[in-house]
């Protein structure tokens, strides 16, 4: 059972986490828990294993802002990821620093010039590449399939400045993606040294083989013909820390592995959602229509169009909260601490879980409803600032939020300019690595012109 204790903590048997996972799932579950707890922090007991789940806003910016030194990417599945992708851009400590400045310094110079100017082109390039295939015949698609694919079109010239096949490209996501799917059970078994052999081993090594055949040679020829572009690689490569090193290729490579993981999978993860949604809402899916008719016209998908698309972005924004792909980010106490009057003792694990944050009454009226109008500038304005945090908070906030968001906005104003597009099932989450839909979202898509 759940217990309320005096300080505000509420505590749930290892007894009642067992059987809540075994019949109903994590989500459900945690879902059941959040609405007891309403806020309060809330410990799981499971033997010697007692994470605590963190979800009010208050308590997100104490340990994502507040305490964020003492608040570290040291949990099980961090130490799981690292083999694949290091301890820079997905680390902590001053590697961390290094990766994330040359990061954004690329991402705010010529890069950030680049991808505004190539977006609209990219973006028009892949939905009509989709559209010739509609009209060969495919006309009924797997939403993820097709987004991932869009998705990769776009990240290609962003990342690598197009100097691989988009045939590698793809290959490079699937064996990425396997890899962090393989890392469930060292997340399930957290404290288990990775000399002991679990389920998903074979397939995460293999993995990680392949990434390492396609990137390390890339960035080695890279570097050795010292051609540059405007891609992201190209920062990597000529960026330096304070004391004027050069990251190493393996470094290079690690950190591109981070960043294809946000720019990819979790950009097509979202947009999958985003098509299941407006399945459910026709009238918000009408809007949406009506915007990019209105923004497009007759001319292709453009960067100018953006600003001619507010509701397709609140729509965007409203799915980033109900469907947060990153549902739970766990960190580790390298220091007692106390929050809220509760003492997290050193070495404790930590869940945020937007998901969680995402649905609580006090921030977010009506909170399953699916809602566009949250996201007015009038109402992000009177809103706690870490009631919302699909792309995470504090010095590990996601350095490509802006990009997504535009590019996002971009891909689905162009493909429902030129489909009728009608999703068929419904989609329920599940929650791995990533939250992902339990069953296949299949789009039929019929061509307007």
């Amino acid at each position: 059972m759940s217990i309320p204790a005096a300080d505000g903590l509420y505590t749930v048997s290892s007894g009642r986490v067992l059987r809540g996972l075994r019949a109903d799932g994590p989500l459900t579950f945690l879902e059941h828990t959040g609405r007891l707890s309403q806020g309060a922090l809330v410990r799981l007991d499971l033997g010697p294993f007692r994470p605590f789940v963190v979800t009010h806003p208050d308590h997100v910016r104490h340990v994502l802002r507040d305490r964020a030194a003492h608040y570290r990417r040291g949990t099980a599945m961090w130490r799981a990821l690292s083999r694949l992708t290091g301890t820079g851009i997905a680390g902590e400590g001053p590697a961390w620093q290094v990766s994330r400045e040359i990061w954004c310094r690329g991402l705010a110079g010529e890069s950030a010039r680049a991808c505004a100017e190539g977006i609209g082109p990219w973006v028009e390039r892949a939905v009509a590449d989709l559209e010739r295939r509609v009209v060969a015949g495919q006309s009924v698609v797997d939403a993820e399939t097709e987004m991932t694919r869009i998705v990769h079109r776009i990240i290609n010239p962003v990342l690598f400045g197009s100097r691989i096949s988009q045939f590698q490209c793809d290959r490079l996501a699937a064996a990425v993606s396997v890899a962090f799917d393989s890392v469930l059970w060292r997340m399930a078994v957290p404290g288990l040294p990775l000399a002991v052999p679990v389920p998903g081993d074979r397939a995460f090594h293999r993995a990680t083989r392949t990434v390492k055949d396609i990137l390390l040679p890339l960035v080695r020829r890279i570097r050795n013909e010292g051609s540059r572009g405007p891609d992201l690689v190209s920062a990597l490569l000529d960026g330096v820390d304070s004391g004027g090193r050069q990251l190493t290729d393996e470094q290079v490579a690690q950190d591109i592995v981070a960043l294809f993981v946000a720019g990819s999978e979790s950009s097509a993860l979202t947009l999958t959602w985003a098509w299941a949604a407006l399945a459910r809402h026709p009238e918000v899916a009408a809007r949406v229509r009506l915007e990019a008719d209105a923004a497009l016209g007759n001319s292709p998908a453009r960067y100018g169009a953006l600003g001619e698309l507010p509701y397709t972005r609140q729509v965007l924004a409203e799915v980033c909260r109900l469907y947060a792909v990153a549902w739970a980010v766990p960190r580790t106490a390298a220091v007692e601490d106390v929050i809220d009057g509760v003492r997290i003792p050193a070495g404790a694990t930590v869940v945020l879980s937007p998901y969680l944050t995402h649905r609580l009454p006090q921030f977010w009226e009506r909170p399953l409803r699916f809602d566009p109008g949250r996201f007015t500038k009038h109402a992000v304005r009177g809103r706690h600032p870490q009631a919302y945090l699909p792309f995470g908070d504090g010095p590990h906030q996601c350095v490509g939020q802006s990009f997504f968001l535009r590019e996002a906005a971009l891909i689905v104003a162009s493909m429902t300019h030129r489909f009728d597009i009608t999703a068929m099932g419904r989609a329920e989450p599940r929650a791995a690595v990533a939250l992902r839909p339990r069953q296949q979202v299949a789009l039929r898509l019929t061509p307007r012109r």
